[in-house]
């Protein structure tokens, strides 16, 4: 059973929208838990709305001396488990890395985040000491301009290819649908198109997000045993 956690040591860079946005479309089509390990609770409070699919499952009773138990248990539920873990380098980050097959590290186009995402590979590969198996990561930019391109980005971009780091070639557009998820306290899929501008833009987006990580994921053996197929 694939568990995907996402890890940033830094707050801000739209973490918990990639992990709510990620389940939400997988859950069209598979049983999904989804962990707000996050102190804020964000999802949760997303989940008192009362619009969450009805294939999607929130946990949110997490915390560093319960959280391999909360993930245990949703993998045995679950065809996919998504960890949004808190912004911070803590304990219970190192631990959620522990169980997971795939590591999803979501920056924004600055040097900053950059130089942040290394400390999260860092507890990927203190993970990988841990259980004497690589872990797959990626990091995924975030908040880009779909239509224009800036030399940071492009920069920054280079620089993480440059350095060995994977990058999803798939990238998360700064979209006012994706900050309308939370306000309406609805899935994408669940909005009114008269209500948000370009809808449609931001659905194409999630989807081929959530595409790229399924096609990750059928490289891990955990996922080819649950049945998940490429999108």
């Amino acid at each position: 059973m694939p568990t995907i956690v996402f890890v940033s040591p830094k707050g801000g860079v739209g973490k918990t929208t990639a992990a709510l946005l990620l389940a939400n479309q997988l859950a069209m089509a598979y049983d999904v838990t989804l962990i707000d390990a996050d102190p804020n609770r964000p999802i949760r409070a997303w989940s008192a709305g009362g619009h969450a699919p009805s294939r999607l499952s929130v946990v949110s009773d997490v915390d560093e001396e319960n959280i391999i138990d909360r993930i245990e248990a949703a993998a045995e539920k679950t065809p996919i488990v998504i960890v949004d873990l808190e912004g911070t380098a803590a304990k219970i980050v190192v631990l959620a890395v522990s169980q997971a097959d795939l590591a999803v590290i979501p920056i924004q186009g600055s040097q900053l985040d950059a130089e942040q995402a290394s400390r999260a590979i860092k507890v990927i590969k203190q993970r990988e000491k841990m259980t004497g198996r690589a872990l797959p990561y990626a990091v995924l930019l975030t908040r880009t301009n779909p239509v224009i391109r800036t030399r940071t980005m492009s920069h920054i971009q280079q620089g993480l290819i440059e350095a060995g780091i994977p990058v999803m070639q798939t990238e998360l557009h700064d979209r006012e649908a994706f900050r309308a998820v939370f306000s309406f306290r609805q899935p994408l899929q669940s909005i009114d198109p008269r209500e948000v501008a370009n809808l449609d833009k931001a659905q194409a987006n999630v989807e081929e997000y959530a595409a790229e990580i399924v096609r990750g994921l059928a490289a891990v053996s955990g996922a080819q045993k649950s049945g998940v197929k490429v999108a």
